[in-house]
């Protein structure tokens, strides 16, 4: 920075200044949204805001461009900072327009000023596509593949799968903070094929679930009962595991016992995170193109 004469001062790690210039860096050329960001009084700063929630879930409900406003299941106000910065809120969307109304429909404490920002939240601006053996730590990318371990829990309440595509295979983290997502993932199964975005992690190498994206769901059967002899009309026994079935009474063989088609409580279609566990650059679905 000091090659280009810019004036700059980092807090803590710094590291803040790497988004700062990365934001100034940003070239448009896809998609866009605006955030409305209002700033508190100055004798305000550090301490405890005040924004109505109410407030937040009427104007989540009359101003329809905006998005990411308030988590309803999770009952979590999503416009609110979590640092004790200057910022009392921030309103997405995808009209600069309607985020003045939504202001308006905001009750806080005194707003000292406002200004609307040219953004790439909810864009999935970070994201890459990539196959797995192009993966690499610290990426954001989607990815196609198959399950080929079906999800489980582990300690802390994060529930894993393992997919692979033609070239390898690599893990899925739904973690703890996505909430009823982690119920959406317990329902795939060996065989699914399904599509993922997120960040990934590099140890374990694994990619960190934002939203997935269910393309097809393997059919799942159970068998019900032995096959019926055509000349006796009496169910066949069992010759063991992989010898197919035999009447006790003419001995004609069956290899095919009756199944029936189990019924998956996942369909095929997009599933995201709840707002409260969000990154802000991804896109939500309600930004998404319609089939």
């Amino acid at each position: 920075m000091t090659s280009y004469k810019a004036c700059y001062k980092g807090y803590k790690n710094s590291r803040g200044l790497i988004g700062a210039t990365a934001s100034v860096a940003w070239l448009n050329e896809y998609d866009r949204t605006y955030e409305l960001i209002t700033y508190r009084k100055k004798e305000k700063w550090g301490k405890k805001r005040f924004i109505d929630d109410v407030s937040t879930i009427e104007m989540d409900r009359n101003c329809p461009s905006t998005f990411d406003n308030y988590d309803h299941e999770n009952k979590h106000n999503r416009l609110v900072p979590n640092s004790p910065c200057p910022i009392l809120y921030g309103i997405r969307g995808d009209d600069e327009k309607e985020l003045t109304n939504a202001k308006s429909l905001i009750k806080s404490e005194e707003v000292d000023s406002w200004l609307i920002f040219e953004t790439n939240q909810g864009t999935d601006d970070h994201l890459q596509k990539k196959a797995f053996n192009e993966i690499q730590p610290f990426q954001s990318i989607i990815t196609k593949g198959i399950i080929c371990k079906i999800p489980y829990t582990i300690m802390g309440g994060h529930v894993i799968f393992k997919m692979k595509d033609s070239t390898e295979e690599i893990d899925c983290a739904a973690y703890e903070p996505t909430k009823k997502f982690r119920e959406v993932i317990r329902e795939l199964d060996i065989g699914d094929k399904v599509e993922v975005y997120g960040g990934v992690r590099k140890e374990p190498l694994t990619v960190n679930l934002e939203k997935i994206n269910v393309e097809y769901l393997e059919k799942k059967v159970e068998k019900i009962e032995n096959p019926v002899c055509s000349k006796c009309g009496k169910h066949m026994k069992s010759k063991g595991t992989g010898h197919g079935y035999k009447c006790k009474n003419c001995g004609t063989k069956s290899e095919k016992p009756f199944f029936r088609e189990i019924k998956r409580d996942i369909n095929i279609g997009f599933y995201e995170v709840p707002v409260c566990a969000r990154r802000h650059i991804s896109k939500p679905l309600k930004r998404m193109p319609k089939p």
